[in-house]
């Protein structure tokens, strides 16, 4: 088994444009070793996260609960594993899996990696440049030419691999998890171009309606788009490995990443769609039919039941009770389970908000094919973070909200379009951006994605879908109770009271 999954990857990649059309942002860019896979295997198209913060996400793949139901897991600054929770890899350890992992599994947290055996079984003897591609790229080309100097990361992936492969006795199985988090913030300025030949003019009229549609915005997006293209050539390389080995077609692929965009407003930390959809893409021959393109809703919670049953091993209490294998072994396209309609997302902490502010925003979700509805248990607190100095009349330093995350709106990363949506604040024609990307929200959100498909317009009040919106509230609720979530079913919530607030260190 080998997951290939990136840090911040949301869902671009070429196979998406035959799901999305050719004006999507997906169609702008190639990435022929995701593609491989979808084509000779299984295409997602409604996959999403159980949380759009990587280190409760990644609890919960790893774990296959709920984020909520991991302890302080649950976070991402100030996590702690709790060791009596199994997890995916460990039990396929116990039962007789090598196991290792390249770049990130789960931190920040502590202690880092906890559920996947921490600094017992990672590989990186080639190091772990390939985490900074642009900003290595960059500096290296001068001298050894871009090409050159990407061969150099690229080496290092198969350094990397080689010797997790190594340490694998004869005929044993493996489970290999390949992290990178170039994908996460900061790239370089300009290096979509400049490193892929990618023209960010040619985002103009894509981007979705709640963006800016300049060219400061467009740039930003290219230079992701460039990562995500960094991230399909590292895909290649492990690719390539096991074909060598002869292992491919005896190996489960499994390609996704944790939550949406970073830096770009209703992206990362929200529970809107460029927050929590992302790519999913399997293979194994012999059993997964490939050409398929299945639309069920997935969360990804049930890979780590997945991978167990893949490699017939028991599945813990506690895990989802359903995972993938009846999708990977069924035939056809299309909605294969009619129990799939919906998916349950949510979030509490992630970094912090600015200044003296320790307290997460709580929120959960039900995504279904027409509607999106959203609850937010505290319409009263800054959904990304206290404003911080940017709403100070003295605050001038603009330049500041594209490299530092914490001096404002700190579930935002920085970025050039953080920078940007601020900065015109005060113009009216630009100030529903700000809003949209940091105003504070309702309690309650729903949207008609048939219509409002970028999900500008909230019609939780109007009369006509009052019913729709009970229905929907009425399920999530449901859910979340059946599910033991402590936000709707212990007072007070532990969420709201150390260790699971209060401060943390900003430069860790």
């Amino acid at each position: 088994m080998v997951f290939l999954f990136a840090d911040d990857w949301g869902r671009y990649a070429s196979a998406y444009e035959k799901v999305e059309g050719p004006q999507s942002i997906s169609a702008l860019i190639d990435t022929p070793h995701f593609d491989r896979v979808a084509n000779e295997g299984i295409l997602f198209t409604n996959a999403f996260v159980p949380a759009p913060s990587c280190t409760p996400c990644r609890s919960s793949i790893l774990s296959g609960r709920y984020f909520w139901n991991t302890e302080r897991g649950a976070i991402l600054q100030g996590a702690v594993w709790d060791p009596n929770i199994p997890t995916f890899p460990l039990e396929l350890e116990k039962a007789g899996y090598h196991i290792g992992y390249s770049y990130k599994v789960w931190t920040p947290g502590t202690p880092p990696h906890a559920p996947y055996g921490a600094k017992r079984t990672a590989y990186h003897q080639g190091g772990t440049n390939f985490n900074n591609f642009s900003q290595y790229v960059s500096r290296k080309a001068p001298r050894l030419g871009i090409e050159g100097a990407k061969e150099e990361l690229y080496a290092e992936v198969r350094v990397n691999f080689d010797a997790f492969i190594a340490d694998r006795e004869e005929g044993q199985p493996f489970c290999f998890w390949w992290g990178p988090t170039n994908t996460h913030r900061k790239w370089t300025k300009g290096s979509g171009q400049a490193l892929w030949g990618l023209d960010p003019d040619k985002l103009k009229g894509r981007l979705p309606k709640f963006l800016p549609d300049v060219h400061d915005v467009r740039e930003d997006v290219n230079d992701y788009l460039g990562e995500c293209l960094a991230v399909d050539a590292g895909i290649g390389l492990i690719l390539k490995k096991l074909e060598e080995m002869g292992e491919l077609d005896n190996t489960l692929v499994v390609i996704s990443g944790d939550h949406g965009i970073p830096g770009i407003p209703r992206g990362k930390c929200n529970l809107y769609d460029l927050g929590t959809e992302v790519t999913l893409a399997a293979r194994w021959l012999g059993k997964i039919k490939p050409g398929r393109v299945v639309s069920d809703f997935i969360n990804l919670r049930e890979l780590a039941p997945t991978f167990l049953k893949a490699g017939q091993t028991p599945v813990p209490e506690g895990m989802a009770e359903r995972d993938l294998m009846p999708l990977f072994l069924a035939e056809g396209s299309g909605r294969i389970d009619p129990a799939r309609t919906f998916v349950i997302l949510g979030r509490e902490r992630h970094v912090a908000a600015a200044r003296e502010e320790f307290l997460p925003y709580p929120q959960r979700a039900i995504r279904t094919e027409d509607f999106l509805y959203i609850r937010n248990f505290e319409p009263d607190r800054w959904p990304m973070g206290t404003p911080g100095v940017v709403l100070d009349n003295e605050f001038s330093e603009l330049k500041a909200l594209e490299e530092n995350t914490f001096i404002g709106f700190g579930d935002l990363d920085g970025s050039p379009t953080k920078r940007w949506v601020i900065e015109h604040r005060k113009e009216p024609e630009n100030r529903p951006f700000y809003d949209y990307a940091v105003a504070k929200r309702p309690e309650e959100e729903l949207y008609d994605l048939r219509k409002d498909p970028d999900y500008l317009t909230n019609v939780a009040d109007e009369k006509e879908y009052l019913e729709i919106k009970g229905k929907l509230s009425q399920e999530l609720m449901d859910t979340l109770v059946a599910e033991n979530d402590p936000r709707v079913v212990e007072n007070p919530v532990r969420f709201e009271r150390p260790p699971y607030t209060g401060p943390f260190n900003k430069n860790p």
